[in-house]
């Protein structure tokens, strides 16, 4: 079982006076990927005029943009809301960037109100993610979102 307080609680310490997303959200995904078990992919896509494209990550190379809308990413960012997938070759409209991932969770990242990104966690396992993944990985958006001045270092649109 992941401890996520102790994830939380390094999440903080490692942003602790740095507001630029970009090593934020790198170091995140380094976090995350050595912190949770039975996971292939953590990263981060950033809303870039309406389209989220790629950004710091662990694992092997991924799709660069995804559409709003499409994909488990696209729509937990259209949505506004974590999408938890236990197959995701089940899910309609899948983007398939690494064949040897079979479950998904996606938490949107916030700032003012809009979204600005989302956390995307895969693995191999199917039913990998439960509801304490997601509380837990919602938690660390909450850090995330609080350290990052998502506005004035926002990629050029």
């Amino acid at each position: 079982m992941t401890d996520y307080r102790k994830l939380a609680f390094e999440l903080a310490a490692l942003t602790e006076g740095e507001r630029l997303p970009l090593p934020n959200l790198a170091n995140a995904s380094a976090l995350i990927m050595g912190g949770i078990q039975g996971v292939n992919w953590v990263g981060f896509y950033l809303d870039v005029g309406g389209e989220l494209v790629l950004g710091p990550f662990q694992g092997k190379p991924a799709c660069i943009r995804i559409p709003f809308g499409k994909g488990v990413c696209g729509t937990a960012a259209a949505e506004r809301r974590t999408v938890r997938v236990d197959d995701v070759h089940a899910f309609p409209g899948h983007i398939a960037c690494d064949a040897a991932s079979n479950a998904e969770i996606v938490v949107p990242l916030f700032s003012n109100g809009a979204v600005v990104g989302v956390l995307d966690v895969d693995s191999p396992a199917l039913g990998r993610f439960d509801e304490a993944d997601q509380a837990g990985l919602e938690a660390l958006a909450r850090i995330l979102e609080a350290a990052c001045d998502f506005e004035r270092y926002a990629p050029a649109k």
